[in-house]
């Protein structure tokens, strides 16, 4: 009885650490808590374009992976290319911006 007890907990000791190891991050995917902060970030930053009255929102794409803001889509001009960068830096949480859009 005691062996059966103590393969039990061992099994589960395992479980639990695959689990674990499971929720962690590699270079290329993002554990659990990594893509809610990262979905947060995209948030802020959409928003932060939207309130920007020079940036025409609709036009610039967001995407962030591990605090890297990625911004894509159309923009009338290169004032407005710098201004997307510059709002988006100035959100918290976001290390570093690359610049993917394309002028019209």
């Amino acid at each position: 009885m005691k062996h059966v007890i103590q393969l039990f907990f061992t099994s589960l000791l395992a479980l639990t650490l695959l689990t674990a190891m499971g929720c962690g991050s590699t270079q290329k995917q993002e554990g659990t808590g990594e893509y809610l902060d990262d979905t947060v970030i995209t948030t802020k930053v959409k928003a932060a374009i939207l309130n920007e009255p020079t940036l025409k929102s609709a036009e610039i794409n967001v995407e962030t992976f591990k605090g890297v803001v990625q911004l894509s889509g159309f923009v009338s001009s290169s004032a407005g290319i710098s201004k997307a960068i510059e709002v988006t830096q100035g959100v918290a949480g976001v290390k570093s911006v690359k610049n993917s859009m394309q002028l019209k």
